[in-house]
């Protein structure tokens, strides 16, 4: 009855049911517990010769209204396992979805979510063989209800946006990757991760971001994006979509549609508004989506951006008709998952949840991510469809797409993973390798007026590494004190006067000083302290880790190196540089003065220690 094919067992879909019956009944469904049921190699695509429409059909047609509705909307859970008793988490649970629900097992069986959303604020991601456990406690409790796998889904976009800790293989982040000017390296990270995304049982990726970073006091992408020009953003974008979907086994979502890098505020935090006009957006903005739909991307997540240019009505794109569905369901031809930004952002807060919700499925979307009450958002859909105002087939059209989806990453045959599969493909050497080439070859020297750098290794000297950064600061000291100097971390955050005046004495004493920056643009005590260490005429090597744009602050830092990042894989790459290691990246954005009227360093710009300096 059951038989392999490829990297996965096929299950015939009248037996979903049965199947997921059987699971209840067999125990536990700890990571291992089911390798005769899961044979997930890490390379392998979803089974062949499946036929995802007709088994789409078939399971569609035994589903109820509420299971229908369930499908559309992706939920977060609290707790490390599904079935987790730590009181905390079961209070957190409670407080989202009714004293009824303590755990992940009782909202699947409720309330028939179509997907869940990893956070580490929610008790999630602690190590890889418990996000694995997680994992398939949730699919069982989900094939237990009514044999329909559980999308689960998590932001490991790398850089900034990186949920999933080391162990883990971490990416140093699309504008790292874009400095590099090597789209292989785009491919290859998002494989890496997805890779490691599938081993721990997660099915969808919520990257890349391709929006287009046209405006460097954007707070909402920065160092998510892979620069400010359409063209390269584009082939990067298409690159880590092909990177997470090579396996077969993972979904990539390309967002922020229809496009972010030109709004200022985030739409998390605020209001944001593009003000371009129609022609600039669809020459700017909308290509590396286009080119994502090209290379297949599975899902598509528009945000809570307004654009009157689009949508006059200035209605969040993520509840507009004319965006989601003239735009990218008629224009561009999408018939892929559209899968909304969270629908609790501050950009929503004004707008009743009820109209919020009916406006979203009304746009064209098909997973509703995050409402602020999640029972009330699914009641709404459920009564709107009750009494007409959203069709059956309105919601059909959705559930079609997303179980679709499921069926070609081979869900219905095998969402499970193991024990083994975690221990042979999360933060293996080859993938830290990977990560590790992308990082060193961003680093992005734009000044060394005074030939600082290279420090030499081994030297002793005294350096002070101090500025932005609770967890940076530390860590490139002791990355730098492995190399054979003497460095003192001193952190500072947002300083104050006196703080600077602490770390100034301080770099008098020391031979050099390492001050790191991080969006400098947006916090003037950093511009301070960077101002103050400059002053005092010793050698000042800054280092931005956030956006490259900080030198525009202060123009006459002698040596900077724009870095893109602060994980580990960055403050390694940033070690290496300072004791010599040859900085190859390029400036993938164009830095002008504050007020945008000069050009301070032009796309492309970088220098090598072999090169002669600006």
């Amino acid at each position: 009855m059951f038989r392999r094919i490829g990297s996965a067992l096929r299950v015939p879909v009248v037996l979903v049911v049965a199947c997921g019956l059987m699971l209840s009944a067999g125990g536990s469904a700890g990571v291992g517990s089911t390798p005769e049921r899961s044979a997930y190699r890490g390379d392998g695509g979803p089974p062949a010769g499946h036929q995802p429409d007709q088994r789409v059909r078939a399971v569609m047609a035994r589903m109820t209204l509420a299971e229908k509705v369930g499908q559309m909307f992706v939920l977060q859970v609290y707790g490390d396992t599904a079935t987790t008793t730590n009181p905390t988490d079961v209070a957190a649970n409670q407080a989202l979805y009714g004293s009824d629900i303590r755990n992940g097992a009782q909202l699947l069986r409720k309330y028939h979510p179509g997907g869940i959303i990893y956070f580490t604020a929610s008790n999630n991601l602690n190590n890889p063989q418990q996000v694995a456990l997680l994992s398939n406690g949730l699919q069982k409790a989900a094939l237990a209800d009514k044999g329909v796998p559980v999308q689960i889904s998590t932001d490991q976009e790398g850089g900034f946006v990186t949920r999933i800790p080391p162990p883990s293989a971490i990416s140093p982040g699309n504008m790292a990757i874009g400095a590099t000017f090597d789209r292989g390296l785009s491919y290859s990270t998002a494989a890496a991760t997805s890779r490691q995304l599938r081993a721990m049982g997660i099915n969808m990726d919520h990257a890349p971001v391709v929006d287009v970073n046209t405006n460097p006091r954007n707070t909402a992408d920065g160092t998510r994006s892979f620069g400010d020009r359409t063209r390269p953003v584009s082939a990067f974008g298409a690159a880590a979509v092909t990177g997470y979907q090579q396996s077969g086994r993972v979904a990539a979502t390309a967002k922020h549609f229809p496009g972010l890098g030109s709004a200022e505020a985030n739409p998390d935090t605020g209001i944001a508004v593009v003000d371009e006009s129609r022609e600039e957006i669809l020459r700017t903005d909308i290509p590396p989506f286009r080119a994502a739909i090209e290379a297949g991307v599975k899902s598509i997540m528009p945000t809570a951006v307004i654009v009157p240019a689009l949508d006059p009505t200035r209605t969040p794109a993520l509840l507009s008709k004319p965006i989601i569905t003239g735009l990218l369901r008629d224009k561009l031809k999408y018939d892929g998952v559209v899968i909304t930004d969270a629908l609790r952002a501050s950009a929503l807060a004004s707008i009743p949840q009820e109209q919020v919700i009916l406006d979203a499925v009304n746009a064209g979307n098909d997973e509703l991510l995050l409402p602020t009450d999640p029972p009330a958002a699914i009641a709404t859909v459920l009564d709107a469809v009750r009494d007409g105002t959203i069709s059956r087939h309105r919601i059909d059209q959705s559930v079609y797409r997303i179980l679709r989806m499921k069926a070609e990453l081979g869900l219905f045959d095998d969402p499970f993973t193991t024990s083994e599969a975690v221990d042979s493909f999360v933060g293996t050497a080859a993938d830290q390798q990977t990560m590790s080439v992308a990082a060193h070859r961003s680093m992005t020297l734009l000044r060394n007026r005074n030939q600082v750098l290279p420090l030499a290794a081994q030297s002793g000297q005294h350096l002070l590494v101090t500025g932005w950064g609770v967890n940076a600061v530390p860590g490139l000291a002791s990355q730098l004190s492995s190399k054979g100097l003497v460095a003192t971390p001193m952190w500072t955050g947002s300083p104050d006067s006196q703080t600077i005046k602490q770390v100034v004495a301080a770099a008098r004493a020391s031979d050099v000083t390492v001050v790191i920056t991080n969006n400098a643009w947006n916090d003037v005590t950093q511009q301070n302290l960077v101002k103050a260490l400059l002053a005092t005429k010793k050698p000042i090597v800054t280092v931005a880790v956030g956006g490259p744009y900080d030198i525009a602050y202060f123009p006459s830092a002698p040596t900077y190196l724009a870095a893109y990042g602060y994980r580990d894989v960055s403050l390694a790459a940033i070690a290496d540089t300072i004791v010599g290691a040859e900085p190859t990246g390029r400036l993938p954005v164009t830095i002008r003065t504050p007020d945008g009227t000069k050009v301070l360093f032009r796309y492309g710009s970088g220098i090598g220690y072999r090169t002669d300096a600006p």
